[in-house]
C-alpha cells in the first residue's frame, strides 16, 4: 500500500486530481440530499471541500490554484455564452433597474460591514475581509489584502483580512441560497414558471396564431407593409386566401374585404390586428388544401449566422416567409433585424421548390447540431483573461482595478453567445456541452476553495471566534439581499428568476447563480447576473480599496 500513501500525500498532479475528484463526487452526493424539501445542490462541494480540507490530506498550492481559477473561467465562460443571445434585449430593457438593485446591495452590505466591525469592536482587516468573503469575492479580498499590506507595511493585517474571509465564505454561500429559499416561500413563487416567462422577452414574444376576415373597407387596398405601420405593432401575415385561392403573404400583398388571412405574433399585437382588419374567422388556413406548405429548417450554414431575415431577402429572392423561430427552446416570431444564430430552427411558409431552395441556403443539416466548435472556445477564454488582466487606475487607488478572471472571460463570452462567432470563426456549443462545462467548472472551483479555506476553517471553529464571525457574517449577506430582494417583487412588481440572479451577481457568487439555475431549470437567473457582473465585480474591487483608505485615514 506504499503506492496508495505516495499518492495521496506526494502533492502531485495525480494526487491532486484524486483528491479534487473525490471531494466533488462527494460533495455532489452530499447536495443531492434534501432536508425538508430542500438541498444544497451543487453547493455541496464546498462543504464536502471544507470537510476534506481539514483533514491531513494537503495538494501542491499551485496545482490547487491553478484548478480553482481554470474551474471559474470554465464555468463563467459557459454562463456567458448560454446567456449572450438574450443579453444585450434584457441590457435593453432593464439594464439600469438592476444595476440599480445591484448597486443598493454593494451599499447596504458595505455599511452592515462598517456597522457591525464598529459594534463588535472587530480589527479594521477581519471585517474587511468578512465584507469579500460575506460576497464570495475573492478579487476584492485580493485587493484589499494588498492595501492592507501597503497601508501597514507588513502582511500580518493582509493575514488577518485572509481569516475574516476563510470564515465569511462558506456561508455566505449558503446565506444568499437561504435568502432565495426564504423569497420563494415568502411570495409563492414559481421557479421554473417564472423563469420560463422571464425567457420571454422583446426579441421573443410569445407567439399566438389567427385567422382574420377582412370586413373594415378603410384597410381595402393597404399591403401588409402599411398595415404594419397603421396598426404600430409587429406580427408575421403568412397567407392570404381570396377568391377560394391561396397565396404565401409578402409584405407587399395587399388585403381586400373578403380577404382571410392568418397571421402570426404576441397575442395582444394579433388582437390589435384584429380590430383593425376586422373579426376572427373560424376557418383555420393552414388547414385548408393547397400547394403551401410549412416546414422547419435548421440554420448550419456558418456563412448565414449573424445575418438578418432581411439580409437574406428570403421573401423577395424565394417568396416565402419565416413565421417563427425557435430558438433555445423559446419560440418568437420574427422580426427584420433579428440575427440569426447557428442552430436556429426557422418555420417557413411557401410552395415546395421555394422551401428547397431556402432549405440549401441556410444549411438544414441537423446533424451539424452535435458539432462543437471548440477552437474559438479557447481562443475567447485567452482573449478573456488578457481583458481581464488589464490594469485600470481609478481615481487615487493606491492599486489598479482589473476585471480578474472571472469578469474579463464573462464579458468576452457574453459577446460571442450574442454574434455567434469569434471574428471569422463560428462558435457553436451544444446547450447540453455548454450545461456540463460550467457544471465541471463550478466543481473544480468549489472544491479548491473548500480544501483551501478547510484547514482555517476549523482552527476558527477550535478557537470559538469562528462561530461569532460567521454569524457576523451572514448578516453581511442576508440583509442586504433580503431587503433588496423584498423591495423588488413587492414594490417593482419583478420576476423572481430575475431578483435570484441580480442577487447572485451582486454578491458575485457563481455557487449561488449555479443553484438559482438548478431551481430554475434553465439559465433565465443567468442572464440578470450577467447584466449586473461587470458593474459589480469593479465596485466590489474599488469598495475594498476604498475602505482600506478609509481605516487607514
Amino acid at each position: 500500500m506504499d503506492w496508495l500513501t505516495s499518492l495521496m500525500l506526494g502533492g502531485s498532479a495525480a494526487q491532486a486530481v484524486v483528491i479534487i475528484g473525490l471531494t466533488a463526487a462527494l460533495g455532489l452526493a452530499i447536495g443531492g440530499l434534501r432536508f425538508w424539501g430542500v438541498s444544497l445542490g451543487v453547493g455541496g462541494v464546498l462543504f464536502a471541500g471544507l470537510a476534506v480540507g481539514a483533514t491531513p490530506l494537503r495538494l501542491n498550492p499551485e496545482i490547487m490554484e491553478f484548478a480553482r481559477e481554470f474551474g471559474l473561467i470554465l464555468f463563467v465562460y459557459s454562463v456567458g455564452l448560454q446567456v449572450g443571445p438574450g443579453f444585450f434585449s434584457s441590457l435593453k430593457r432593464q439594464g439600469l433597474v438592476l444595476n440599480m438593485l445591484a448597486l443598493t446591495v454593494i451599499g447596504l452590505g458595505t455599511l452592515a460591514a462598517v456597522a457591525v466591525g464598529w459594534l463588535f469592536d472587530l480589527p479594521s482587516a477581519v471585517w474587511i475581509g468578512m465584507l469579500s468573503g460575506a460576497v464570495t469575492n475573492t478579487p476584492s479580498l485580493g485587493a484589499a489584502q494588498q492595501a492592507l499590506t501597503d497601508a501597514s507595511g507588513g502582511p500580518d493585517m493582509a493575514t488577518l483580512a485572509g481569516a475574516g474571509y476563510a470564515a465569511a465564505y462558506p456561508l455566505g454561500v449558503l446565506g444568499l441560497i437561504g435568502t432565495m429559499l426564504a423569497l420563494k416561500a415568502i411570495f409563492k413563487a414559481d421557479p421554473a414558471a417564472e423563469a420560463a416567462a422571464m425567457m420571454v422577452g422583446d426579441d421573443t414574444a410569445a407567439v399566438a396564431m389567427a385567422d382574420i376576415e377582412v370586413t373594415n373597407p378603410e384597410v381595402a387596398g393597404m399591403s401588409i407593409r402599411e398595415l404594419r405601420r397603421t396598426v404600430g405593432v409587429g406580427f408575421v401575415v403568412t397567407r392570404r386566401l381570396r377568391d377560394g385561392i391561396q397565396e404565401v403573404a409578402n409584405p407587399g400583398t395587399t388585403v381586400a374585404v373578403g380577404d382571410l388571412v392568418h397571421a402570426v405574433g404576441a397575442r395582444e399585437n394579433l388582437e390589435r390586428l384584429r380590430d383593425a382588419l376586422g373579426r376572427l374567422s373560424k376557418v383555420h388556413l393552414p388547414e385548408l388544401s393547397s400547394s403551401i406548405q410549412l416546414r422547419r429548417i435548421v440554420v448550419t450554414n456558418p456563412k448565414v449566422t449573424g445575418k438578418t431575415i432581411h439580409d437574406l431577402q428570403l421573401g423577395e429572392n424565394w417568396g416565402i416567409v419565416v413565421s417563427r423561430i425557435i430558438r433555445s427552446g423559446v419560440e418568437f416570431a420574427p422580426r427584420s433585424g433579428v440575427h440569426l444564430h447557428f442552430g436556429d430552427r426557422l418555420v417557413v411558409v411557401g410552395v415546395p421548390q421555394a422551401l428547397d431552395h431556402v432549405a440549401a441556403q441556410l444549411g438544414d443539416q441537423i446533424q451539424e447540431l452535435d458539432r462543437s466548435y471548440i477552437m474559438p472556445v479557447f481562443l475567447g477564454i485567452a482573449l478573456g483573461v488578457l481583458l481581464g488582466s488589464i490594469p485600470l487606475t481609478v481615481g487615487e487607488m493606491p492599486a489598479p482595478v482589473r476585471l480578474g478572471l472571472a469578469g474579463g472571460p464573462l464579458i468576452v463570452a457574453v459577446i460571442v453567445g450574442r454574434l455567434g462567432r469569434l471574428g471569422p470563426f463560428l462558435c457553436h456549443v451544444p446547450n447540453p456541452a455548454k450545461k456540463l462545462l460550467a457544471e465541471v467548472g463550478i466543481c473544480l472551483f468549489l472544491a479548491c476553495v473548500g480544501l483551501k479555506s478547510g484547514p482555517r476553517f476549523l482552527e476558527l471553529l477550535a478557537d470559538g471566534t469562528g462561530f461569532g464571525w460567521m454569524a457576523i457574517a451572514m448578516v453581511i449577506t442576508v440583509v442586504p439581499a433580503l431587503i433588496v430582494g423584498l423591495f423588488a417583487r413587492s414594490v417593482l412588481k419583478m420576476n423572481y428568476a430575475g431578483i435570484i440572479g441580480v442577487l447572485a451577481g451582486s454578491m458575485t457568487d457563481p455557487p449561488a447563480l449555479a443553484y438559482a439555475n438548478q431551481a430554475c431549470g434553465n439559465d433565465a437567473p443567468s442572464v440578470s447576473y450577467a447584466t449586473v457582473y461587470p458593474l459589480t465585480l469593479l465596485l466590489r474591487v474599488v469598495v475594498a480599496q476604498l475602505l482600506v483608505l478609509y481605516v487607514a485615514g
